[in-house]
């Protein structure tokens, strides 16, 4: 295994006999990497000049797909490092097929003003092993510090309509039209109306004292929540012409609030999750409080709702939230254990798996979670494989069935919410600007990872 410090030279790999899963097509080809860009795509043979010289890897009908780029995660640090760090949390991504993520601001202390966004950009190009992009967060007394915000290096403004960490509730109503009017960032919004959730803790209280069972936490954490703060902030992005992307949609009243249609010819776009469409109510009863997320998970009917608008193009992209907690954080009482649960390793097999069942096609797994998120948040030279973009691929074998344990979840946390799953698409390789960094079950490099940019 390489040292972080270690530099991997250029140079030339030749990935050939691939089932090249891209732009809705699925064809058998070859790319040749030359150092952090991808140099050639073959579809029609491969001249004998493309071998000499280079790295030969014969994928032997393995797919190999762009890198997935993940618009929403929490990789902990800085402050929460004993949940996970931007090392650990990055190296599980790439070894999950993720070789872009996008990180939130709810940190310790948390990314409200430049400098301490700034600052976490600097940790991220000495440890990530991904392409990374952090969110400036908003508060009901920055709104100086968010419109300083460049919208070429940083992905978005995010926005806690719904209870956060700390004071990133953003829950005055003036504030909220300011940086709606004002900004000229894509403002990405956390929807949970706030006064709906604590009534609905208020009855089950009086009910339950301390002792409320995680079966509860859709009706505490309701659909009538989601939708009256996620219609709020279309609302305001409708008013005053603002770039919206709604995370982490739960449920199928908030469907109706978003339009089908390609993602680059839309002002509002829509995110859904892994666990949203993994999981549904019934599984409180085997998973209890490590499929606690906020939103919940919600009822067999807003999932089936969530997978109609995916495949109808109403969700334009599918992300994790990834925010690992320790097991002992978790195994508390309901209003004691934290939300949210680890997913970046897993998101890209666990969607692929639900393509072997025939709910999704390979080809639209990768157009929502690849082609997607780069055209959306207008990601530069990534998301898709052609020549001359940043040579982000993944190579995943679909008959290698694989089971997750303790031994091979990379995460710092050390559990997934799929323990005991058997998955039968495995990532057996990752390239993150042209250099292996995963292959076989190791990683193989520690740093490679580089700040995105975008065209805007």
């Amino acid at each position: 295994m390489h040292s972080a410090e270690t530099k991997i030279p250029d140079m030339k790999t030749l990935i050939k006999n691939a089932r090249i899963i891209n732009e809705g097509l699925i064809s058998t080809g070859a790319v040749l990497i030359d150092g952090e860009f991808i140099a050639k795509v073959y579809y029609q043979g491969i001249p004998e000049e493309a071998s000499l010289g280079v790295t030969v890897i014969d994928a032997a009908g393995q797919y190999l797909i762009p890198g997935v780029i993940d618009d929403q995660v929490h990789f902990r640090e800085p402050g929460l490092t004993h949940k996970g760090e931007i090392a650990t949390e990055s190296r599980a991504a790439v070894a999950g097929g993720v070789t872009s993520y996008m990180e939130m601001p709810n940190t310790n202390p948390q990314a409200v003003t430049q400098e301490l966004l700034e600052q976490k950009y600097l940790r991220a190009a000495e440890v990530s092993a991904a392409n990374y992009s952090f969110y400036m967060g908003a508060t009901n007394d920055n709104l100086d510090e968010v419109l300083k915000t460049d919208p070429n290096n940083v992905c978005g403004i995010k926005i806690f309509m719904g209870s956060s960490t700390g004071n990133m509730l953003v829950d005055n109503e003036a504030v909220l039209s300011e940086i709606f009017r004002n900004t000229k960032m894509l403002v990405a919004t956390h929807c949970e109306d706030e006064p709906t959730i604590i009534r609905n803790t208020a009855i089950f209280r009086e009910t339950y004292g301390e002792f409320v069972p995680i079966s509860a936490h859709p009706k505490i954490r309701s659909a009538e929540a989601c939708y009256k703060s996620s219609a709020k902030a279309v609302e305001l992005a409708t008013k005053f012409g603002t770039r919206l992307h709604v995370l982490h949609l739960s449920t199928a009243q908030e469907m109706k609030l978003f339009a089908s249609g390609p993602v680059k010819d839309k002002h509002i776009t829509a995110e859904v999750c892994v666990h949203h469409l993994w999981f549904d109510e019934r599984d409180y009863m085997t998973h209890g409080n490590l499929i606690k997320w906020n939103p919940s998970i919600k009822s067999v009917e807003d999932k089936a709702a969530l997978w109609v608008a995916l495949l109808n193009d109403r969700i334009d992209v599918i992300a994790t939230d990834h925010a690992p907690h320790t097991l002992e954080e978790k195994d508390h009482s309901y209003f004691k254990s934290p939300s949210g649960g680890p997913l970046v390793q897993h998101s890209l097999v666990a969607m692929l798996e639900q393509s072997k069942k025939g709910l999704i096609s390979p080809g639209k797994v990768i157009e929502k979670m690849c082609h997607a998120p780069a055209d959306l948040f207008r990601i530069d030279r990534r998301g898709y494989i052609r020549e001359g973009y940043y040579a982000d691929l993944v190579l995943v074998d679909p008959d290698q069935s694989w089971e997750v344990s303790h031994k091979n979840i990379l995460y710092k946390c050390g559990w997934s919410p799929f323990d005991g799953t058997v998955f039968s698409h495995k990532v057996v390789a990752t390239f993150v600007n042209g250099s292996l960094i995963y292959a076989n079950g190791d990683i193989v490099s520690l740093k490679q990872g580089k700040r995105l940019a975008f065209n805007r």
